[in-house]
């Protein structure tokens, strides 16, 4: 069964490449949510003031991969730690939030957080946010697939491409094959 997920974890690229390449992922596609401006551009949503997040949308079939999994990577590929920030990138535009579809997730997203808070994956406090989905804006044609489209853009080799690298190495058996 086709589901959504929508999740923000700092910049786009950084998850857009892993769910790329993951079984039962029909598309992982990078926009913006969570802010009331509509039609937002990369550069206002860089400025931090129109309230969107950088978000990932992944469409997956709950046949082949679950919620939870979809979940299990994100927090794998991000600091949920950090408040409004990841890495160098600073402001609310890059904060971790599970944008919930459906109750259902919303139930899932808050057992599974409590459920790693239980057993202190994280020495820091989860600060991570689930908040209902909302509109959903594409990002700009240039930030899709960004990764394989500009694998020698500095940003892609020092920050996207280790968290590609990790997601292959702990989730091998989830790689889509050839």
């Amino acid at each position: 069964m086709q589901q959504i997920a929508t999740l923000g974890g700092g910049c786009f690229w950084c998850l857009e490449a892993p769910y790329r390449e993951t079984q039962g992922v029909a598309s992982a596609v990078s926009g913006y949510m969570g802010g009331a401006r509509p039609n937002p551009t990369y550069e206002a949503v860089c400025s931090g003031t129109t309230g969107h997040v950088e978000v990932v949308q992944v469409t997956f079939d709950s046949d082949v991969i679950s919620y939870r999994e979809i979940l299990e990577i994100f927090f794998t590929l991000h600091d949920p730690t950090t408040l409004n920030r990841q890495g160098n990138d600073r402001g609310t535009q890059y904060r971790s939030v599970i944008f919930c579809h459906t109750p259902d997730h919303q139930v899932e997203a808050e057992a599974f957080i409590a459920e790693l808070t239980a057993s202190k994956v994280y020495s820091d406090t989860i600060v991570t946010s689930i908040e209902p989905a909302q509109q959903f804006w594409p990002a700009e044609a240039y930030h899709q697939d960004y990764l394989a489209n500009n694998p020698n853009q500095s940003y892609c080799r020092f920050v996207v491409a280790p968290k590609l690298a990790k997601f292959r190495k702990t989730f091998a058996a989830k790689r889509k094959t050839a």
